[in-house]
């Protein structure tokens, strides 16, 4: 009895193994696909760009931590997005103290033309775009950038917590604002 009982623990041991391999590659696999676009959500909420990179990598350690536990995730883009989107207004609350950090400014610093009249054309674009959003309401606003990471319509409404519909909504106001703005400076 005692052989058999030692192979059934060892057998479950290299099952939970194998387990736990297939869960750290599937992390692996959507940390890869993903982070970039996490990362730059976080940024949009207004998190610094320390905080949206300890923010990120809290994402998927809380997606493997889920995972560990068995619990299954039907859209795992949409669920580490609803996670960002929840641990990134907590972190933006804490911050609150400090200034924004303002993209304007990177992206200003970050331009390396060398032509100033084409600097400038650019920055003047760039700037009215950044004012055209700034006037957005907070849900357009969200609902936009996670169109720009690619998520479809079901998984934004999943990770904002709104319907199908709304996000719909909020994102044909958010471009006819935009437009708006943009051609009419």
């Amino acid at each position: 009895m005692l052989p058999y009982s030692i192979g059934g623990e060892f057998a479950g041991a290299m099952r939970r193994e194998g387990a736990t391999a297939k869960i750290q590659e599937q992390v692996t696999r959507l940390y890869e696909e993903a982070r970039e676009d996490v990362y730059r959500y976080l940024l949009t909420l207004g998190l610094h760009p320390a905080q949206a990179q300890e923010a990120t990598q809290e994402v998927f350690l809380r997606y493997y931590a889920t995972l560990r536990k068995g619990e299954s995730i039907l859209s795992p883009r949409g669920w580490i997005f609803r996670v960002a989107h929840n641990l990134g207004l907590k972190v933006r609350a804490r911050q609150d103290s400090e200034l924004p950090f303002d993209p304007v400014v990177d992206t200003t610093y970050a331009a390396q033309t060398a032509d100033p009249e084409r600097q400038l054309v650019e920055r003047e674009r760039t700037l009215r775009f950044h004012r055209a959003v700034e006037n957005l309401s907070e849900q357009q606003r969200r609902c936009l950038a996670l169109r720009l990471e690619g998520l479809r319509y079901p998984e934004i409404a999943a990770a904002l917590g709104i319907s199908q519909s709304a996000v719909g909504e909020f994102l044909r106001r958010a471009i006819e604002r935009i437009k708006q703005k943009v051609s009419h400076g």
